[in-house]
């Protein structure tokens, strides 16, 4: 059995999306490991803000069957694949890391890159994985976010909720 971490957004009817998103998780894997959910700002194209979190997963898939999970995930909550690769979307799910794989795994480029250059990827990963080391770079979540410009992208924790548990709260406003 592996850990897998999954980098989940949305910026399309997002509380609706992400909490799909994660019923149907929980409903495949059982309980989930999640991080605090984060609006930020799309990046690559003009649109509505997203909302981002990281779960990890304990599966015994192979990448490719988890893959073509996760795929079957966004279609059923509306995804389009059809628009250009930057753009708005109902549901965007990646597999970031599967145990400590490294490379081109059945089709699968791991770890993801985002981790390293996504503040909406990195944060929520090193809030839940924080002292797991990137398969790649041999550093912890913890430090590589330590290390991250924090000025290059803008993100803030939002009030959320599902299945009743709180994930999230917003930082108050000074």
């Amino acid at each position: 059995m592996a850990r897998a971490y999954l980098s989940i957004g949305s910026n399309i009817d997002q509380r609706h999306h992400i909490a799909a998103c994660l019923d149907a998780l929980a409903e495949h894997f059982g309980p989930l490991l999640l991080s605090s959910v984060y609006e930020s700002e799309a990046i690559g194209f003009e649109g509505d803000n997203f909302y981002n979190l990281v779960v990890g997963i304990d599966t015994d898939m192979a990448v490719a069957e988890l893959s073509d999970l996760l795929h079957r995930i966004e279609d059923n909550n509306g995804r389009r694949r059809d628009g250009p690769r930057f753009s708005s979307r109902t549901l965007d799910i990646d597999i970031l890391t599967c145990g400590n794989l490294c490379g081109d795994i059945e089709g699968v480029r791991l770890p993801r890159e985002e981790i390293l250059h996504n503040a909406f990827v990195l944060l929520p990963l090193a809030e839940i994985a924080g002292q797991e080391l990137h398969p790649g770079v041999k550093k912890s979540y913890r430090d590589l976010w330590a290390a991250y410009d924090t000025t290059a992208q803008k993100l803030w924790p939002i009030n959320f909720e599902w299945r009743g548990q709180v994930l999230s709260r917003a930082a108050p406003r000074l």
